[in-house]
């Protein structure tokens, strides 16, 4: 955690916060260290960017949890425009 931290700029204290607000939740090693993902780190860098900006840490959450909802129905829906706009096999 100690390392995340340090990447990220912000304190242990804050990754813990994101852990208990349930917006990342990390993998723990065998010895009970908390090690994190890529995508956690971006999603820890998006919440410290809004914190940054004044925005409440648990709207923060809400936030990101929302956009990442929207990226993903928007990724559906062009998988799905796509299917159809390809050529349907006659047989």
């Amino acid at each position: 955690m100690g390392r995340a931290a340090e990447m990220l700029g912000v304190t242990p204290a804050f990754l813990r916060s994101l852990d208990t607000a349930r917006l990342i939740v990390p993998q723990r090693s065998a010895g009970g260290h908390r090690r994190y993902s890529r995508y956690q780190l971006r999603l820890a860098q998006r919440a410290r960017d809004l914190v940054d900006e004044g925005t409440p840490l648990e709207a923060a959450c809400r936030i990101i949890i929302l956009e990442d909802q929207l990226a993903e129905a928007q990724r559906i829906n062009a998988r799905l425009r796509h299917d159809r706009a390809a050529p349907q096999d006659p047989s």
